[in-house]
């Protein structure tokens, strides 16, 4: 992303917010009613210095106490106007502000989880979140009350120049020709404005993902003694956050002081030039009174312009980032007209001269000219050393990627061609680094099948052997998990995870190290569920425990993304190649319980 963002052409200041007016086209209602309210407000506040101006030329002039007592109560009438439509503005801009944001969050969240993994390779997930927590509420700013001033101050002077034109086009002209020396050194500030803080945006998300990081490894630093230097890491990130934060805040303080200074400069100007006709007989004092009143106006909303042009710029700096995201096309996505998968599913699996390397490190290949094929209700174990592409295989199957050349096919078909939804659903993994999410034990079964009853979850979690240790819990299935299911032991992830893939029901199944984390007890009651749960199904396994490998009916060995073995236990066994190698490493007992089986 950073990358393709360097290339981009840099627009203007608020282009990105405009890429975000979709948003709002989905609430017209809303915004038709926050403008009437907003202008209403805008007039009414551009009534009040006429009526100071009949006051004083009048009432005061004649000393009439009547005409006087009755502008008042119009002030009153006018005030309590104001502040009707003044509140139905506030509450119309801000629940926009909080619609849009909401709508944007939930829509990049969506596509975020729709990347594929190669994305995920090269960005840092905390990043991702900086993106979708303090962007969002950047932008929130913006369509909320930024945006709100932006427009009232707009139409406030706009119409205050309009009044000071009617009221003296003498003075106006002055007014008017001081205008481009102050518009044009705002519009340069905020240009530096924006750029400061899109530069203060990315090193807070720097900061937020390596902070998620150590969050998450909480448990390795303090056992590696790492406090002080993710301690100091840390700092270092965030004194460069407040370094970047402090240069966006000088230039908006910069751009602020100055635009106030230069628009009062020119409006004090101006006045005395008035004051001179005062005395002069030229103009009456009312006169002079009611041009003040809307150069004050004018003056004022010229400087909150310059306050709002800031945040607004920070705003399309948070924008522009959320947009790079929107814009981040999935590299594995259905085809144009995607092949129906067969039905009944057979759950064949075929590798047709597959060769990979992962787009991180294209030049290591992973797996080269790699084939075989696994028969309906077949199981077969996938061994080898680290590194071999083991599950890399389990990775393409699930196609989170693509091979660089060759075909893998399911029943048949490309799974290029496949819908990814359809061929998904027709694979359930148990991964030897169990994913279990911070919520009720019951959730993280039912994640393969949300809909699926408190009955058919328990059903599942009793044939992965699972429900004696979830009963003995304090809530049972209600149970709250913990971030990563840190209050369960590593067999006990385990297990819910298999009761996940049993309550999926899927004709493939894969099996990465699936009893790797299990005691020698655990691993039997598990084997126990594992052995029913692959029953009629097409099976692969990655596997270095005896149990399993001794009961696949094939043995596939890779080497460097080749298969250089295959066959069963024994055959291989007696080759006395690499599975042979491998067997005297890994399962210490191999050759004694082979000696006992025959």
């Amino acid at each position: 992303m950073a990358d393709a963002r360097e290339n981009q052409p840099r627009g203007k200041a608020l282009r990105p917010l405009a890429r975000l007016l979709p948003y709002l086209a989905r609430y017209r209602s809303m915004v038709a009613a926050a403008i009437v309210f907003l202008v209403l407000a805008a007039a009414t506040t551009l009534a009040l210095p006429l009526a100071v101006r009949r006051m004083v030329d009048h009432g005061f002039a004649s000393s009439d106490g009547h005409f006087i007592n009755n502008y008042f109560g119009m002030l009153l009438a006018l005030a309590s106007l104001l502040a009707v439509a003044s509140a139905m503005r506030y509450y119309y801009v801000i629940t926009i502000g909080e619609r849009v944001v909401a709508d944007l969050r939930r829509e990049v969240f969506s596509h975020v989880t729709s990347l594929s993994p190669s994305f995920f390779d090269v960005n840092q997930s905390g990043e991702i979140v900086s993106r979708l927590t303090a962007d969002t509420t950047q932008i929130k700013s913006a369509f909320g009350s930024a945006a709100s001033q932006a427009l009232r101050n707009t139409i406030l002077c706009l119409g205050a120049m309009g009044m000071m034109i009617y009221t003296s086009p003498r003075l106006s002209a002055l007014v008017l020709g001081a205008i481009p020396l102050i518009v044009f050194p705002l519009v340069g500030f905020g240009r530096s404005v924006r750029k400061r803080s899109r530069a203060a945006q990315d090193t807070l998300a720097q900061t937020s993902a390596f902070a998620s990081e150590v969050i998450g490894a909480t448990r390795t630093v303090q056992a590696f003694g790492g406090e002080a230097t993710a301690n100091g890491r840390y700092g270092s990130t965030v004194e460069s956050a407040y370094d970047a934060a402090r240069a966006a805040i000088k230039a908006r303080a910069l751009l602020t002081g100055f635009g106030i200074l230069l628009v009062f400069g020119s409006i004090v100007g101006v006045l005395w030039y008035g004051a001179q006709s005062v005395l002069a007989g030229t103009m009456t004092a009312g006169t002079l009174g009611q041009f003040v009143l809307y150069s004050v106006i004018a003056a004022s909303s010229l400087g909150q312009l310059s306050e709002v042009w800031g945040e607004l710029s920070s705003a399309g700096g948070a924008a522009e980032r959320l947009t790079e995201l929107l814009h981040e096309v999935p590299a594995i996505r259905d085809a144009e007209n995607p092949v129906a998968l067969p039905s009944p599913p057979r759950g064949e699996v075929e590798f047709e001269t597959v060769s990979f390397a992962y787009p991180a490190r294209v030049s290591a290949i992973t797996l080269n000219s790699l084939s075989f094929k696994v028969k309906s209700g077949e199981t077969v174990a996938i061994v080898g050393p680290s590194g071999a592409g083991k599950s890399t295989i389990f990775s393409l199957l699930l196609r989170f990627y693509d091979p660089s050349a060759g075909s893998v096919k399911l029943d048949g078909i490309d799974l290029r061609q496949a819908r990814l939804t359809d061929l998904r659903s027709r694979m359930a993994i148990v991964p030897q680094d169990v994913t279990i999410f911070a919520a009720s034990i019951h959730d993280n079964i039912a994640f393969s099948a949300p809909d699926a009853s408190r009955e058919a979850v328990r059903a599942a979690a009793i044939a992965a052997q699972a429900d004696e240790f979830i009963s003995k819990l304090d809530n049972g299935y209600d149970t709250m998990a913990g971030e990563r299911g840190i209050t369960l032991s590593g067999g006990q992830r385990q297990r819910i995870a298999i009761a996940r893939a049993i309550l999926k029901d899927a004709p493939v199944l894969l099996l990465d190290e699936a009893t790797s984390a299990l005691d020698a007890e655990s691993e039997t009651l598990v084997q126990k569920a594992l052995d029913g749960l692959m029953r009629n199904r097409t099976t692969l396994v990655i596997a270095h425990r005896l149990a399993t490998v001794l009961k696949a009916d094939r043995i596939l060995v890779l080497e460097d993304g080749r298969i250089v073995e295959e066959g069963t236990h024994q055959s291989l066994i007696a080759e006395g190649g690499l599975y042979a190698k491998l067997a005297r490493l890994q399962f210490h007992d191999i050759e004694r319980q082979s000696a006992t089986a025959l």
